[in-house]
């Protein structure tokens, strides 16, 4: 800058004080919005399986209690939560050049946990396994050759058999009257369970035929959503009681026409359905986030939702994620096209929903509600979402159960992950 500007410059101050009897004071600058904040961070115990399922798991493996952050649903009492596993411990070793869906512990069933945290410390203060109509429990083993991936012993290397009351459980929500709801990935399918755990039915897609369960299966979702991706079904759960309806979101885009076309798609669906029949009442299009800019070093195909919560009729707090990166979003579906019934559900329309948006499909709206990926400490892997206030909510994550490697012993060697569950308050109300 120039000696004569600055002279003016100067000048031109002077002049002002001079007229107003005082110095001008810069403009102040915009308060910075709080960010989220952590106000606890609990460790959940992690019992050894053949002491979590006494009776039924005889030989563990070393493999301890985990995966109970694929749900999580407020219990009633302040501090205490609704959970579930997943199928679990699997993994996936490549085996002759082939990935091979393993399953070290094929007797573990699938359970509802309800967890207490009391003063920066948890529990277990009650265990219900899932089971069929008679009081057996059930596995967490694929149910039907054709559909689901083979399943194999530990290593790899024998093959073990389906079991069509197998469920691969990933959300729960009560269901008012002391039960609860649930959904799964196999099918993939909505399941309605007794307080005791007995499944009191199985709704799932329309000629599915799955045959030889030990409980009521009932053909009432769209065909279509049996063409979930492999180990990607329904995946978030949501509960609406002033509509006495569920919302199901698919954990990532159907595999319509083909696998290839779901991995590189964006667009995932949502479902209600009918508390009282099992039955859907709509069906709307999502559209997923760009990878390239939610999580570059991931891709398209590692997009997930992984939980949902009703807010209100019609509006939903959604999560999506990568196994590092989560983010939530309020998702309005009022003034989406509705699917259900229409082309979109048939699998001859060509080109599909997965492959091309149509024109005349409105997908749901949504927003960004909170950063997860922007609090620091959060654990990967975050599946567990449950909104405790309008400035509160849960999280819960999954921990495949500690699954790392197998020693030649046939012994787990532990990730060292463990199950959290973080409360976090949010510096404004959800909308």
């Amino acid at each position: 800058m120039s000696r004569p500007l600055l002279a003016a410059l100067a000048t031109a101050a002077a002049f002002t004080v001079a007229l107003t009897g005082a110095a001008v004071a810069p403009a102040a600058a915009a308060p910075k919005e709080k960010a989220p904040r952590v106000t606890s961070d609990v460790t959940l115990p992690a019992p050894a399986l053949a002491e979590f399922e006494s009776g039924l798991v005889k030989d563990d493996r070393g493999v301890k209690l985990g995966g109970v952050g694929s749900g999580l649903y407020p219990a009633g009492r302040p501090g205490e939560y609704w959970m579930v596993t997943d199928r679990g411990p699997n993994g996936e070793p490549k085996v002759n050049g082939e990935k091979r869906r393993t399953f070290p512990v094929p007797q573990f069933a699938p359970a509802i946990v309800r967890v207490a945290v009391r003063n920066g410390k948890t529990k277990i203060a009650e265990t219900i396994t899932l089971k069929t109509s008679d009081g057996t429990p059930i596995t967490g083993v694929s149910n039907q050759e054709g559909h689901d991936e083979v399943p194999y012993t530990w290593d790899g290397m024998a093959e073990l058999p389906y079991d069509p009351n197998g469920l691969d459980t990933e959300d729960v929500v009560a269901d008012g009257r002391g039960g609860f709801w649930l959904v799964e990935e196999y099918s993939p399918s909505l399941v309605h369970v007794a307080a005791d755990g007995r499944i009191l039915a199985r709704y799932v897609p329309k000629g599915l035929n799955l045959t030889g369960t030990g409980y009521p299966v009932r053909e009432t979702l769209p065909a279509i959503f049996a063409n979930r991706q492999q180990n990607r079904g329904f995946e978030a759960l949501g509960i609406s009681p002033s509509e006495r309806a569920l919302y199901i979101a698919v954990q990532s885009p159907l595999a319509n026409p083909d696998k290839k076309t779901g991995k590189a798609s964006s667009v995932a669906r949502i479902l209600r359905v009918d508390l009282r029949t099992g039955r859907p009442t709509a069906e709307w299009a999502y559209s997923m986030e760009n990878v390239a800019t939610f999580d570059p070093k991931a891709e398209q195909g590692d997009m997930k939702i992984s939980a949902l919560n009703v807010l209100s009729p019609g509006r939903l707090l959604l999560q999506e994620r990568t196994d590092a990166v989560a983010r939530l979003y309020t998702v309005d579906v009022r003034r989406a096209t509705n699917l259900l019934g229409g082309a979109q559900d048939d699998p001859a329309t060509k080109p599909s929903l997965e492959a091309s948006l149509p024109k005349n499909v409105t997908v749901a709206g949504k927003s960004l509600a909170v950063d997860l990926a922007a609090i620091p400490g959060l654990p990967g892997k975050i599946e567990g979402v449950t909104v405790l206030g309008p400035k509160t909510i849960a999280i819960a994550n999954d921990n495949d159960f500690g699954l790392g490697s197998f020693g030649s012993d046939g012994r787990l060697v532990d990730s060292g992950v463990t199950s959290r569950i973080l409360t976090i308050s949010l510096p404004r109300p959800l909308k």
